[in-house]
């Protein structure tokens, strides 16, 4: 994904990209990997370890190297549609299915997960670029303790610094904030989230549910007592860790299962 638009340089925090993990057989269901970070980093026990235990149910992933600070809105949106596009054109290459093309994503990764579904497009076909011909419109979304609102007083204050700069356009705050782009077209979504998560409050997670809810579109919202941000498989909270189980069995009621 070498000459993305805005890009400073050719070094790869300048060059978004895509890892696979591909399983075997063919029209696999894929997830694509957006791990958090506050859009300053990204952690990778929120990428390769996620890659990995959705492999061992059957789905193929990928891991996107989004572009962080200094780079701002629009840059890591348009990296994670280019990358839905590009899994969907070469979904023969990749052995997968492209209609059971999922987004999972978490802290921030979650609120970019969370803005690439509740804005997309069904591409141009006119385009001279083929692969800006295929919809960019995720089938499902997974959002893992994540930023959804950019408003006060539950927004990560350090997310929309790095998204949006230190005195963020009040109108692209708004735009920005997840909760209040859903619409009835927005994919079937699954919620996790800890209820004393210190850094970015439970509330995320409530809001976006509630506003799946008001449009009609079916979701699974999981909230834990305990668990500090950050905490990926969660395999060391006895209780939390379950969320993958959850999501193993919401992943297969949406067909995606190996």
């Amino acid at each position: 994904m070498h000459g993305a638009p805005f890009a400073r340089s050719n070094e790869d925090e300048d060059c978004p990209a895509i890892t696979p993990y591909l399983v075997e057989g063919e029209q696999a269901p894929a997830v694509i990997v957006c791990p958090g970070g506050g859009y300053g980093v990204r952690a990778y026990h929120e990428g390769e370890p996620i890659a990995q235990w959705l492999n061992s149910l059957g789905i193929s992933a990928f891991v996107l190297r989004y572009r962080v600070a200094p780079y701002e809105y629009p840059c890591a949106l348009l990296d994670v549609q280019r990358a839905i596009r590009t899994v969907r054109f070469k979904a023969e290459q990749y052995r997968i299915n492209p209609n059971k093309l999922g987004l999972l994503g978490f802290s921030a990764g979650g609120h970019l997960v969370s803005n690439a579904g509740t804005s997309f497009d069904a591409g141009n076909k006119d385009a001279e670029d083929v692969i800006e011909r295929e919809s960019s419109r995720p089938d499902l979304l997974v959002l893992c303790y994540p930023v959804i609102t950019l408003l006060d007083p539950f927004a990560h204050a350090g997310s929309r610094s790095n998204l949006l700069g230190a005195e963020p356009d009040p109108l692209k705050v708004r735009q920005l904030s997840s909760e209040l782009q859903v619409t009835e077209d927005t994919p079937p979504t699954f919620l996790w989230h800890t209820s004393d998560d210190a850094a970015v409050p439970v509330e995320n997670s409530l809001m976006f549910a509630a506003a799946l809810r008001k449009h009609n579109v079916l979701f699974d919202l999981h909230v834990y007592a305990k668990g500090h941000h950050g905490l990926g498989l969660a395999e060391s909270e006895a209780h939390t860790k379950e969320w993958t189980t959850a999501c193993a069995s919401w992943l297969a009621w949406n067909g995606f299962q190996g």
